[in-house]
C-alpha cells in the first residue's frame, strides 16, 4: 500500500512515521515543509495548496492509495485566525485533493473533538471535515481526540498543566462527556494503524471510545 502523509512532525505524526516505515507492505511519501531526514520529502505547501493535482504529480512516483492529515496548528501558535485556517482548513484539504488526484480511494483525517461547534477552531475541523467528505472518497475516517497525552516538542505552562490535570479529570467524564476525555497521543497513532487496509466504505468517525478499541484490535478490525 502506498501511503501519503502530511503532518508527521507532530505529536502523532512523530509517533506514526516509525510504524508506517516499520511495516514491508507500506510505501510511505511524507510529505514535511522542513524534512527531518532522508525518509522526508520537501513540499511547498502554498503550492501544493494551490495546485494539489500538479504538484503531487512530481512527487509521487506511483499512485496513492491512501492520504493521511496529522496536520493541525493551535491560533497561539499560528499567530492568527486566518494563518490557523491556511493551515487546518486549506493545506489540509490540499493533502485530500493530492491523494485524490493519485487515485487515493481511503483518507484519515485527524480532527477534533467537538469539531463543527462553537468557536473559530472548532468550525474550521468542522469545515475541513465536510471539504475533504466532499471529494468521494469511497472511505472515509475522521479521528476525533479531545487533548493529547505525550510530550511535546513545545513547553507551554498552560499544555504542561493540562497533561497533569486531564488524567485526574478523565473518570469524572462519563456518558455523553466521555469523549471529552484525554488520551495518549501514541493510542491515537495505534487506532490510525489499525484504519490502513480497512475496506467498508463510507464515512467513520471515531471518538474516544472508539479509538481505545482500534488502538487495542488487531488490523483491518475497523
Amino acid at each position: 500500500m502506498r501511503v501519503l502523509l502530511t503532518g508527521g512532525s507532530g505529536l502523532v505524526g512523530s509517533l506514526l512515521v516509525p510504524q508506517l516505515r516499520q511495516r514491508a507492505d507500506i510505501a510511505l511519501l511524507s510529505l514535511a515543509r522542513k524534512p527531518r531526514d532522508a525518509g522526508e520529502t520537501a513540499v511547498d505547501f502554498e503550492a501544493l495548496a494551490a495546485d494539489p493535482a500538479d504538484v503531487i504529480a512530481g512527487l509521487a512516483q506511483h499512485p496513492i492509495d491512501i492520504g493521511i492529515s496529522c496536520l493541525g496548528t493551535t491560533i497561539a501558535k499560528a499567530g492568527s485566525q486566518a494563518a490557523m485556517r491556511r493551515i487546518d482548513h486549506d493545506y489540509v484539504l490540499a493533502t485530500a485533493q493530492a491523494a485524490r488526484a493519485q487515485g487515493a480511494g481511503h483518507f484519515i483525517l485527524m480532527s477534533s473533538v467537538g469539531a463543527g461547534g462553537g468557536g473559530f477552531y472548532l468550525q474550521v475541523k468542522g469545515e475541513v471535515e465536510r471539504s475533504i467528505e466532499a471529494l468521494g472518497f469511497q472511505r472515509f475516517d475522521i479521528l476525533r481526540p479531545s487533548l493529547l497525552l505525550g510530550p511535546r516538542a513545545e513547553r507551554r505552562l498552560a499544555e504542561q498543566l493540562g497533561q497533569i490535570v486531564a488524567p485526574l479529570l478523565n473518570p469524572l467524564l462519563l456518558g455523553s462527556l466521555e469523549k471529552y476525555r484525554a488520551i495518549p497521543a501514541d493510542t491515537v497513532a495505534a487506532a490510525i494503524m489499525r484504519l490502513i487496509g480497512t475496506t467498508a466504505p463510507g464515512k467513520h468517525v471515531h471518538e474516544y471510545r472508539d479509538l481505545l478499541s482500534l488502538a487495542a484490535s488487531g488490523p483491518g478490525n475497523a
